[in-house]
């Protein structure tokens, strides 16, 4: 046998770098290519068959497509960047993906070994900017090690729900490594995690202490998972209202009648009101990024349930904390009452009192949604996208007024996939996560929904959606403002708005330009037209734009009422900050507030408490 046939095999380091990635089940990697990631770029040329390179126009929608990618599908999700500046516009994206608790790996290009510590073109330090955001952050040091360290990264990325950092020397990548097997995956890897579950004892005590309230209040998170339906079963029988988090919207049913929707500002009015009232607050699998502000309005008794015990006391200190996984607490509940142990409770003031001032929102929400509008308003445009949507669509969310809108106005079940920058809050999520669930969900229609403000900032990468036939329904709300944080400003002692009118910019051309086809909007009547072509053109294979031409109105501020005792009777009042600045009309009754917001039909809580006959 000759001497070249006794050689054992071997790969480019980089090759099998990419085949420990493929074998976590990566099917794409976001990124923007750059000299120091060269080496990478060979092999991803190699495994093109089995790993596809998503070439995005700025590093940040990479990071950020990743992060929402593992966010949609569980699943770890790879971005890269190149040294340098490659990297550091890497940073908000692997942000989100760390708030968010998204598994991302993030690979680092870096100058050659042998130009390392010579203050070389683009050569930094770079690990120590990702020490803060990263859960696991390394430098390669030999190419023998690649594979092993990104192997590692994968598992470290699941393990901790966060980011992993893998810096690599460009010239490793090269490198012919012994073509062995270097990944760790396993299907056992696959297993649900196991989860807390509650006693029978601290399930009756919860619910002792929901008996002895006047005003208890479920605060719902996403903990709850696929366990919205059995939630909704026990609020009846415990007759105890809703209020979720905004990650916990479609996980309960929106038409139930105790769903009393968000609190603070991305808020409903009902849930806002008893929320400021309730003398009981249970979290369930909730982490509520407000609590700070929401929790502290008023003294009541706090419980929480949740299936990580460090977040015990984290926004409220505790009169009583379950550690147990949020639907598995609901399911012992249910079975102590159907077993008699627990007695179900009789209608209550409180529960009846939410319910109808519940309605009354309801019916403001429609009759806002189903008006004529020239010049356009937003809710019109809700309107549209419950019509057209799919019962599985998925929603990318950007940030800005568009959450409040979507979770006053979008219709989502269980069935749907959605997806925001919950907690970091990144202007310009919305696009990269349409791109990515257009990648990874395929079947479903996909919907981006963003305001001006927010899209302006990536919208370079709609070209993305053009390269790659992602057929995206581009929904793009531009009134020329800021118009969230006009909202703020609106409630600041400041002379005048500053910073936040933007210049307009006609959207549907520049779509055109790039190859998307697109239409602008003025008016409601104009919507259906938009929204019919933007099916059509999707159902091609193609993405569309709708520029819709809307006002910049300011949605009712629910989150502006507040209550206090009078002569030992409660009063809902509007906060004396309110339109501070100004600049609109200020009301000096309830009655003037709703009518502003053309609400003449709502009528405070205070009026339903009276109604029902509520203790306080």
């Amino acid at each position: 046998m000759s001497t070249e046939q006794n050689k054992p095999a071997t790969v480019p380091a980089s090759v099998a770098m990419l085949r420990v990635l493929e074998s976590w089940g990566v099917k794409h990697i976001y990124g923007y290519p750059g000299g120091s990631f060269n080496s990478t770029m060979a092999a991803l040329d190699a495994e093109k068959d089995r790993i596809q390179f998503i070439h995005v126009r700025h590093e940040q929608v990479g990071a950020l497509a990743a992060s929402a990618d593992a966010k949609l599908t569980g699943h770890v999700q790879v971005c890269f960047g190149s040294a340098g500046p490659g990297a550091t516009n890497l940073l908000t994206g692997l942000y989100d993906a760390r708030e968010d608790h998204a598994p991302v790996v993030a690979l680092i290009g870096q100058v050659p070994s042998t130009n390392m510590n010579y203050d070389y073109f683009q050569e930094f330090a770079e690990n120590p900017m990702f020490e803060d955001v990263a859960v696991y952050d390394r430098t390669v040091m030999t190419p023998e090690s690649l594979p092993y360290v990104v192997d590692k990264a994968v598992r470290e990325a699941y393990k901790h729900k966060g980011v992993a950092v893998v810096v690599i020397p460009n010239n490793f990548g090269y490198a012919q490594i012994p073509d062995t097997p270097y990944s760790s995956s396993s299907p056992t890897d696959r297993k649900p995690a196991p989860l807390p579950h509650a006693t029978d004892e601290e399930v009756r005590e919860v619910v002792r202490l929901i008996k002895e309230a006047k005003r208890p209040v479920i605060h719902v998170g996403r903990g709850i998972g696929a366990g919205g339906e059995k939630l909704v079963e026990l609020s009846k029988k415990l007759q105890v209202p809703l209020v979720l988090t905004g990650l916990a919207k479609g996980l309960v049913p929106d038409e139930y009648e105790a769903n009393l929707g968000y609190a603070n500002r991305a808020a409903c009015k009902a849930a806002d009101e008893a929320f400021a009232t309730a003398d009981l607050v249970i979290a369930l699998g909730s982490n509520f990024p407000f609590a700070n502000l929401v929790y502290r309005t008023h003294e009541f008794k706090f419980v929480q349930i949740d299936a990580d015990a460090g977040r015990f006391g984290s926004h409220h200190f505790l009169d009583y904390g379950v550690w147990s996984d949020a639907t598995s607490f609901v399911e012992s509940a249910l079975r102590l009452i159907e077993t008699g142990e627990v007695e179900e409770t009789e209608s209550t003031p409180f529960f009846r009192a939410c319910v109808a001032a519940n309605q009354n929102w309801r019916e403001y929400l429609q009759k806002m949604m189903n008006r004529e509008s020239d010049p356009l308003e937003f809710e019109a445009v809700y309107k549209q996208i419950n019509r057209v949507a799919e019962e599985d669509a998925l929603f990318s969310i950007d940030v800005g007024d568009n959450i409040i809108n979507s979770f006053r106005y979008l219709n989502l079940t269980p069935k749907n996939k959605w997806t925001i920058s919950a907690l970091f809050a990144s202007m310009g999520y919305g696009l990269p996560g349409a791109i990515a669930g257009a990648l990874s969900f395929p079947e479903r229609q996909i919907f981006h929904i963003a305001g001006d403000g927010a899209y302006s900032m990536v919208m370079q990468d709609l070209i993305t959606e053009k390269k790659y036939g992602l057929p995206v329904i581009n929904v793009i709300t531009s009134n020329a403002s800021l118009n969230f944080i006009k909202s703020e400003q609106d409630d600041i002692a400041m002379p005048q708005h500053s910073g936040i009118f933007l210049e307009d910019q006609d959207f549907a051309m520049i779509a055109q330009g790039m190859g998307v086809e697109a239409v602008t909007v003025r008016s409601s009547a104009e919507l259906p037209a938009a929204f019919d072509k933007a099916v059509e053109v999707t159902k091609a294979g193609r993405p569309f734009l709708i520029d819709a031409k809307i006002t910049d109105k300011r949605g009712l501020p629910v989150e502006e009422l507040e209550f206090h005792m009078e002569d030992g009777k409660l009063v809902e009042t509007i906060n004396a900050n309110y339109n501070a600045n100004g600049t609109l009309h200020h009301p000096e009754t309830l009655e003037e507030f709703f009518a502003s917001y053309d609400g003449e039909e709502l009528l405070p809580m205070t009026h339903y408490f009276e109604l029902e006959g509520v203790e306080i």
